[in-house]
């Protein structure tokens, strides 16, 4: 176990405690969006058990466990699936937190921080379609609290393999709590630890190709025609997918200052003074988180260049979680000693915290206006006799630019919800049926 500060309580109770208190700030942050919850339009098949509306992803993206997931013939309600997957991401940051730090406050401050990271916002609005694989993850967290290092390293592999089949990043979260849940920290032992990752991540993508081969008789996962994606097939295409790692990196850093450039400088600053303080003092334990960031880093940079599509801020979610890890550590190691620099260092991390608690919840209000417009256009197209038509331009509504809505079939979908009604759309009048409805007058 690493230096901690004098509040350090790593019991099974401490445990539970810091999970109860880490789901409760969970509800009250996502509490705009917690009684209708938005989903984006690709998530609808999840949340109504339909899998012929997720197949193409097993085809484009390897997703067969979340497919496995859409044949459970059992629909709950929006909002019980979103509650219940804000209570996995809050138990993966209280064992992440409680792992990397044995401690009650520094565990509490970094499973907050852990919590409200952006990636983690934008990706929660395909919340039934990540749930099992989050469940998972929050399971191999929860397992390094209670298992031996050893035995906790020797599962990577299965859930390495089973999350990746979920999301294409998610054994990057694997790694991180395989990293901090290290307990004799040796270059030897980083290495070992880095193969098996690398080793257990290839099985992966082989047994996703191998699958993909024997189902659609194509091996490998080809991008869907709507990525628009330059695939290289040499270095010389890898160099021009150069821009696209450029525009990727560019879009995670904005998006998790939340649109605030200074803030990227500020989070540099902070990573970089979080890693020299635990260099100086635990350079073993700094050399592993930095290991993992650059291991995740590395792939994810891979992936742009050979497959020629940006990969969106959501992604890097990993890359928050060590960040996280990297200066609340630096700031438990320096409050062994109360000094001003410890003091500052506690304050800089809990501004973050309290800033993104904040903007965490703001963001989650973006899309109340675009529930409310839907709702209140559901009776209009229940009363329709028959499928109902709808005339307008979706994207151009303002309430759907403000949710940031993705295609205009998510107004398809949500209605379908609602009303359990086919909903068709039409851009204009021509083909519309006489009792069409115009977007805007109902």
């Amino acid at each position: 176990m690493p230096p901690v500060a004098a509040d350090a309580t790593p019991t099974a109770r401490g445990l539970w405690l810091l999970m109860a208190v880490t789901f409760a700030a969970a509800l009250l942050v996502s509490l705009p969006n917690l009684r209708d919850p938005m989903l984006r339009y690709d998530d609808f098949p999840a949340l109504l058990a339909d899998p012929s509306g997720f197949w193409p992803k097993t085809l484009h993206e390897g997703r067969w466990l979340n497919y496995l997931w859409h044949l459970r013939e059992v629909v709950t309600p929006a909002w019980l699936n979103f509650a219940v997957y804000q209570a996995l991401w809050a138990g993966f940051a209280a064992s992440f937190a409680f792992a990397a730090t044995g401690a009650a406050r520094h565990g509490l401050i970094l499973a907050l921080l852990i919590l409200i990271a952006p990636p983690a916002t934008l990706i929660s609005l395909w919340f039934n379609t990540l749930m099992p694989g989050l469940a998972l993850v929050t399971l191999y967290g929860l397992l390094g609290c209670v298992l031996r290092p050893r035995t906790h390293r020797l599962l990577m592999p299965i859930f390495v393999v089973a999350s990746f089949m979920s999301y294409t990043t998610y054994p990057l979260l694997i790694l991180a709590m395989a990293l901090v849940r290290s307990s004799e920290r040796s270059v030897r032992d980083l290495a070992g630890l880095l193969g098996l990752f690398v080793a257990s991540f290839a099985a992966a993508v082989l047994i996703v190709y191998a699958i993909n081969y024997q189902v659609h008789g194509i091996f490998g996962v080809p991008l869907a025609a709507w990525r628009a994606a330059s695939p290289a097939s040499d270095i010389a295409g890898m160099v021009q997918n150069i821009p696209l790692v450029t525009q990727s990196l560019s879009d995670l850093m904005i998006k998790a200052s939340f649109g605030f450039a200074p803030a990227v400088w500020f989070h540099l600053a902070m990573l970089v003074g979080g890693t020299l303080v635990l260099a100086r003092h635990v350079p073993k334990e700094a050399l592993y988180l930095q290991a993992g960031l650059w291991m995740g880093m590395a792939l994810v940079v891979v992936q742009i260049l050979k497959m020629g599509a940006i990969v969106p801020a959501r992604s890097f979610l990993f890359a928050w979680v060590i960040y996280a890890a990297i200066i609340v550590r630096a700031v438990q190691v320096l409050s062994i000693k109360p000094t001003l620099a410890a003091r500052l260092a506690l304050n800089l991390v809990l501004l973050i915290v309290g800033s993104y608690l904040l903007q965490t919840f703001m963001q989650y209000t973006t899309y109340r206006g675009w529930q409310a417009e839907t709702r209140a256009l559901a009776p209009a197209v229940q009363a329709v006799n028959g499928p109902a038509d709808i005339v307008g331009d979706v994207m151009q509504t303002p309430s759907a630019q403000e949710a940031g809505v993705q295609d205009p079939s998510a107004l398809v979908f949500r209605l379908h919800y609602l009303t359990g009604k086919t909903v068709t759309l039409c851009a204009t009048d021509a083909g519309c049926s006489d009792t069409a409805l115009r977007l805007g007058q109902n």
